[in-house]
């Protein structure tokens, strides 16, 4: 729950030292970044008395300040529950609670009964918070166990104690609807306390348990990621991907949702390229479309006599084509248009490019050139010492 930074030195937190922004993944995980903070209210105005509290693995909830404590971004609180008290840190306070509560569509004055925040956690609420914390991986393990005995078609993925550890809650996946009436039974016999049972989907499994994504970094949807949008294959036709599952999904089998990051700029991109249903008219013919390539604005087409022969076209070279058809004009053959690639000088079978500004030193095979007088320097030095020596003993 806390990271180096922490005024606890690695602990739960008590506060953070650098105000929620450090940006690592244990204190500040899925963020909102306070631009507010440097603001001050002017002074006949009320502090907004509603709070944002974070959870474990990213859960939030709002709650009521019904008591106007003095809260700082990072302290560790004791707030309500349906039964007894549960602990959590404060991750936003003041006006931009109220944008929050906006963008979530939470509305304070419809709610029957309002959450309330009861104090700061006093040490003897962060100790039995450890102790709850401390069972949680014992407590999966076991439940896991017991769900596999009784032949439940679930995967238990993750498991979080109440801050007072009178209530678990158990964290699952299904393919189907499950009836785990006798696990609740088994489960609270076990552990002797409150269970309550949460489905998830694949993402959100992913978004707790953490990992690192082919890219090398760590999940998105564990570190800043707050919402998820829909991924469909339409995104990755857009960005000419390869419709391969297991190059497209990610950690939680779903399509990655980093195919929706630069989705609009290839949306924007593709609006000035002509529509691939648009056929170019020849006088010997008719040429169909092919391929694209966004980045160098080329596109390839093939005649209907000669379907294999793919012409590669520049954009400017289409638009011309096609605004001559428009006019009732027609090219004599595309060949004429075909555009060419400077091809890359070859010698002795290795490719070579100019380089601006380089010279004798930036040669990349400079360390592969053996010094043809390093041997001779040391058998040099050597008959030297010889002599030297000689010469001593002679003395």
């Amino acid at each position: 729950m806390a990271c180096s930074n922490c005024s606890s030195g690695g602990g739960v937190p008590k506060g953070c030292k650098s105000n929620g922004s450090c940006g690592t993944g244990g204190c500040n995980k899925l963020p909102v970044f306070d631009w507010l903070s440097n603001m001050e209210l002017p002074s006949t105005e009320k502090p907004f008395d509603w709070v944002e509290v974070r959870f474990k693995n990213g859960r939030k909830e709002f709650y009521h300040n019904a008591n106007e404590l003095s809260l700082q971004v990072g302290e560790a609180v004791a707030v309500e529950a349906h039964s007894g008290h549960d602990l959590g840190n404060v991750s936003i306070v003041g006006e931009l609670v109220k944008l929050q509560m906006s963008k979530k569509k939470f509305k304070p004055e419809k709610q029957e009964h309002h959450m309330k925040v009861y104090r700061k956690a006093s040490d003897k609420d962060l100790v039995k918070w450890t102790d709850s914390r401390a069972l949680e991986q014992d407590t999966m393990m076991r439940s896991r166990e017991a769900a596999l005995r009784l032949g439940l078609d679930m995967k238990i993925s993750d498991v979080e104690y109440q801050g007072d550890g009178s209530k678990a809650i158990f964290y699952y996946t299904a393919d189907d609807r499950v009836d785990f009436r006798q696990l609740i039974r088994e489960l609270a016999q076990l552990f002797s306390v409150r269970i309550e049972m949460k489905q998830i989907g694949a993402r959100q499994e992913a978004q707790r348990l953490g990992g690192i994504g082919s890219c090398g970094r760590e999940l998105c949807c564990s570190t800043w990621l707050s919402d998820f949008r829909s991924v469909n294959t339409a995104a990755a036709r857009y960005q000419q991907l390869s419709l391969n599952a297991q190059k497209l999904a990610g950690q939680c089998g779903k399509l990655k949702c980093c195919l929706n990051y630069e989705l609009d700029s290839y949306v924007e991109a593709v609006k000035r390229f002509p529509s691939p249903n648009k056929k170019l008219k020849l006088k010997g013919g008719i040429a169909f479309f092919q391929k694209m390539d966004i980045f160098k604005e080329m596109l390839w087409y093939a005649t209907d006599s000669n379907p294999n022969d793919w012409i590669p076209l520049k954009l400017q070279q289409v638009d011309e084509i096609l605004e001559a058809n428009a006019n009732g004009e027609f090219p004599e053959d595309l060949s004429e248009f075909r555009f060419e690639e400077v091809k890359i000088e070859k010698s002795n079978g290795l490719q070579v490019a100019d380089f601006v500004g380089g010279n004798a030193e930036d040669s990349i095979t400079r360390f592969d050139q053996p010094r043809k007088n390093r041997g001779r320097n040391r058998n040099r030095n050597r008959n030297r010492k010889q002599g030297n020596q000689a010469q001593t003993n002679k003395k």
